[in-house]
């Protein structure tokens, strides 16, 4: 009563705190704010905002997600270091490629852009076509092939970026899956074999490759899932075998 002027003043300030949402503070906008400026200016912030049907980045430059110029003062060590940090945290498939492995297969995917990759199930296996478009590879399953035909959607795509291959010796690749039929580590696996079979030295295994593509009648699936057990990668994804004895 004595002083109606700082009465009011104190009210107004009052009715401000009510209308903010809970949990407002200066301090936590003040935190959050630090945050912010503290993430990786090396990444840019506009990763994966453009998404085309079935949840994958269109348009998904290298650009859009690394500060290309900033790391171009780092040596190729350095930028493997920064990708492989950055993407470690996250669920999905990741690599630096050298150069020379990159251009091998890069040359192997003009001649022979698709190939039919074996995912190792509980029982049996699961076909993939990987089908090459530029620098994207993009993985679906066999049966979705049959039933949808061309309109069949990705569930894998693999994002290869070429841009520092000449001045650094590295082709730096990321991915994008639908959860829904894939997990990381199968994910992985399918990547795994895309370096199996386009960037092998032996003869046999990318004759595979060439027979898919050219001479398809002569193609047997088995060879494949031979392959692959060969190399090791087809037993990752199988559960422990237990002993029967006692």
């Amino acid at each position: 009563r004595s002083s109606p002027d700082v009465f009011e003043s104190r009210m107004e300030k009052r009715n401000e705190v009510k209308k903010q949402p809970v949990g407002y503070s200066k301090q936590g906008e003040f935190i959050k704010c630090m945050e912010e400026k503290a993430r990786p200016i090396f990444f840019a912030e506009s990763l994966g905002t453009k998404t085309s049907k079935g949840g994958f980045t269109k348009d998904k430059t290298l650009d859009s997600i690394l500060n290309v110029e900033m790391v171009k003062e780092k040596s190729a060590e350095e930028i493997k270091q920064i990708w492989n940090q950055y993407f470690s945290a996250k669920d999905t498939v990741y690599a630096v490629i050298p150069a020379e492995k990159f251009d091998l297969i890069w040359k192997r995917a003009q001649k022979c852009p698709s190939f039919l990759y074996a995912l190792p199930r509980k029982e049996g296996y699961e076909f993939f076509v990987g089908q090459w478009s530029g620098t994207e590879l993009h993985f679906t399953s066999l049966i979705n092939i049959q039933t949808q035909g061309e309109t069949a959607p990705s569930q894998l795509v693999l994002y290869h970026y070429p841009e520092l291959q000449e001045e650094k010796g590295i082709v730096l690749m990321t991915a994008e899956m639908d959860s829904k039929f894939l997990v990381v580590h199968e994910a992985q696996c399918l990547a795994n074999q895309v370096q199996l079979f386009y960037a092998t030295d032996r003869s046999e295994t990318y004759e595979l490759v060439e027979t898919f593509n050219h001479r398809s009648s002569e193609f047997k699936y088995m060879s494949v899932i031979a392959e692959l057990e060969q190399s090791g990668l087809g037993r990752e994804l199988r559960p422990a075998q237990v002993s029967d004895k006692s």
